[in-house]
């Protein structure tokens, strides 16, 4: 007998997190656009931008802790990431539409800041991985399948 999709254990690859890291990138990010808004006249957009990448860094935080502490119960199922995942995807996006919204035009700045945020999250712990995945395919011997005729 299968188990339900919906039942079977969550099981997530170690992924590579680096926080202070991509803490630091974020700090150069603000900095460069708060004073190219500056420049431009319009300085709180970068506050709002910066603010914005602090959102996805909480963000990534908390995601780091809600899947440490769910894949580490003893039945770990999908359905409790994918309702983690929700909720803070509803918060974290509504404060950047309020935002957008309430100060508009330069509250713009927060999902500006956000988005790039993930964008660059999704790059730097991608990277590492395809890095890893590439090294592990030279290490097998693997046969190179090229069919160039």
């Amino acid at each position: 007998m299968t188990t339900p999709a919906q039942d079977a254990p969550f099981v997530l690859p170690a992924v590579a997190f680096r926080p202070a890291r991509l803490g630091v990138v974020c700090l150069v990010i603000a900095g460069v656009v708060t004073g190219v808004a500056t420049w431009m006249g319009a300085p709180l957009f970068g506050a709002f931008f910066a603010f914005g990448l602090l959102l996805g860094l909480i963000n990534a935080l908390l995601v780091r802790h809600a899947v440490t502490s769910i894949t580490n119960e003893e039945h770990p199922l999908k359905a409790k990431m994918a309702v983690n995942s929700a909720t803070r995807l509803l918060v974290f996006g509504a404060i950047a539409l309020f935002m957008a919204w309430y100060f508009k035009p330069v509250g713009l700045g927060t999902p500006f800041g956000l988005a790039l945020f993930e964008a660059l999250l999704v790059i730097s712990t991608s990277l590492p991985v395809l890095k890893k995945l590439r090294a592990g395919a030279g290490d097998t011997g693997a046969a190179d399948v090229s069919h160039d005729g």
